[in-house]
């Protein structure tokens, strides 16, 4: 059998396929290593839940992968050094969403020293709290962008039976090319990390999708995915559809129930960059300090992919990447789908920055937003089965109520029907809008 009919190719029912995804830019660039920094300005939250809580003081030396700021509850990770040295001042930069965050400021002694790694698990015969402690230890979390707890992700209820362990290789957002690079490279850490996550929680259904603009990654993976009972999926080209939920659809024909997560179809879902950090967080002790970034755009001269400990600013990253060779008119952490603009490039790399974005000044338009024509072009595009227009309309005459009904909480802000919107209206920024007021008001509620 030949690799390329050696696995079944699915897909999901609404979404858009952008006319550039600009991924030739990188797609055949491999992955660099970023030279050490003198410092490393390390944010504190990187994580869905609470922060963890910060056990060093000025004046303190520290390892590479030393514990820095411990996990400060269930739905909390742990902070590690991305090199050794000196701990300096307790500061406030620029955060990837828009406010000032704290940092752990690092400076480097230039020896890059470990500190005591955590002992090697022989995970085929371990059991699944200890993998999933090791997990946490290592501070893992999603890294496709959520930045959720990896190992609460492997803690369902006991009345949630999971069958299938999920890795989405699709990497659909344009512009970025990090998954693709891993997997080629590093096929073996991330078939590995994926049966690792799935002995975690005790399923032997593990696949891996993957879109078909990535066919060397597919027959990459496909060489060697026996080896750890690992099942490819060929994905067609269209985005979102590396989402859960579409993923987990085109994957098993399940459909996760409105309003719920992916344990109620039976299904966990992690990033591919995520099983590789598995990988080496229990069978080489190391913590996440380090990431896969895809620095990009038709501004930057030397596009390519970097691995980047965290700490490191944007500025610091476009300037292994050459710089750039135009003012740029907008600056991208993530994807142009769901990334979020910037407005300063002291912003450090955290563990869920996929990708840097410039874009050009002709690639951004300024756009006057017109009423709803009725054209029901985003009901079709919208890959949840939502109505973002009648929800549109019903946020801005602030009937949140109303819009809770039709399932706005449901919208997973992949942008579609904004991109494919001929009025140009802001459907993802009324959604989140409508999120918030419910959000709020459910607070409200339970405090009563």
């Amino acid at each position: 059998m030949s690799a390329k009919s050696a696995y079944k190719v699915v897909t999901f029912s609404g979404g858009v396929h952008p006319d550039y995804d600009g991924k030739d830019l990188t797609r055949e660039c491999a992955i660099t290593e970023a030279p050490l920094l003198d410092q490393y300005q390390v944010i504190v939250h990187q994580n869905i839940g609470a922060p963890p809580k910060v056990i060093v003081n000025t004046g303190d030396e520290v390892k590479k992968g030393q514990v820095i700021a411990e996990a400060n509850g269930f739905v909390s990770v742990p902070l590690h050094a991305p090199t050794s040295g000196e701990i300096g001042k307790p500061i406030e930069v620029p955060g990837p969403m828009g406010t000032n965050v704290p940092v752990v400021v690092i400076d480097a002694d230039g020896k890059d020293e470990w500190g005591e790694l955590m002992p090697p698990i022989d995970w085929k015969n371990s059991d699944g709290d200890t993998i999933k402690d090791r997990i946490r230890a290592a501070g893992i979390v999603g890294m496709g962008g959520a930045a959720f707890p990896t190992h609460v992700k492997l803690s369902p209820p006991a009345d949630k039976k999971i069958d299938y362990m999920i890795l989405n290789g699709a990497e659909c957002e344009p512009y970025l090319t990090a998954d693709h690079r891993l997997m080629l490279e590093q096929p073996e850490k991330v078939l590995a990390g994926a049966a690792i996550l799935a002995k975690s929680i005790g399923v032997e259904n593990i696949y891996i999708g993957i879109e078909l603009n990535k066919q060397n990654a597919i027959d990459t993976l496909l060489a060697k995915a026996d080896e750890y009972n690992v099942k490819i999926i060929g994905l067609k080209v269209l985005y979102p559809q590396g989402a859960e939920k579409q993923l987990i659809y085109a994957a098993t024909g399940r459909k996760v129930p409105a309003g719920g997560l992916p344990m109620e179809a039976g299904c966990v879902v992690q990033n591919v960059a995520t099983a590789a950090a598995v990988f080496d967080a229990v069978v080489e002790g190391k913590p996440l300090i380090e990431r896969i970034t895809t620095i990009t755009g038709t501004p930057v001269v030397k596009p390519g992919n970097w691995k980047l400990r965290m700490g490191y600013t944007v500025a610091q990253a476009l300037e292994l990447a050459g710089g750039v060779k135009e003012n740029p008119g907008k600056l991208i952490l993530g994807g142009p789908m769901m990334g979020f603009a910037q407005k300063s490039l002291q912003v450090p790399i955290a563990k869920n920055s996929s990708g840097i974005l410039l874009l050009a000044r002709n690639e951004v338009v300024q756009y006057e937003s017109m009423p709803c024509i009725r054209c029901g072009k985003c009901v079709g595009a919208c890959p949840m089965n939502l109505l973002p227009g009648t929800l549109s309309s019903q946020i801005e005459s602030e009937s949140f109520d109303l819009a809770e009904q039709y399932n706005v909480m449901d919208c997973i802000e992949c942008g579609s029907c904004a991109y494919i919107c001929p009025s140009n209206r802001p459907l993802v920024q009324h959604f989140r809008r409508a999120k918030a007021e419910i959000n709020m008001k459910r607070r409200a509620q339970q405090k009563k």
